[in-house]
């Protein structure tokens, strides 16, 4: 069983950054990806990254936030910047099939 590990999140204003971190166990995975979930949306995605390098965003996050891995230490990364009040949800990462525990994160004045 691969134990994996959300780090990051927290209360930020509008126009910060946060950044999210996700530890595993073992980090043999093609497809890694962070999703978040709203308060009364679905869970969506937000960004994807290959271990050939192909990296993906869905466009509220193209521009503002990064997606990035680190083999080495075992860690997917998202950094968010220029957060707006609509980002607030529960981050989620995903390494197939296995999921985070989510981390909030709460933009607010």
């Amino acid at each position: 069983q691969v134990q994996v590990v959300e780090s990051g999140g927290g209360l930020v204003e509008p126009g910060g950054s946060l950044t999210l971190s996700c530890t595993a166990s073992e980090f043999d995975f093609n497809v890694m990806g962070w999703y978040r979930h709203a308060p009364g949306k679905q869970r969506e995605l937000v960004a994807t990254i290959a271990s050939w390098g192909i990296v993906n965003y869905v466009p509220f996050a193209k521009g503002r936030f990064t997606i990035a891995r680190d083999d080495a230490k075992k860690t997917l990364y998202l950094q968010m910047n220029n957060l707006k009040p609509g980002d607030t949800a529960v981050y989620y990462c995903k390494l197939p099939p296995y999921w985070g525990q989510g981390t909030q994160v709460t933009v607010t004045t």
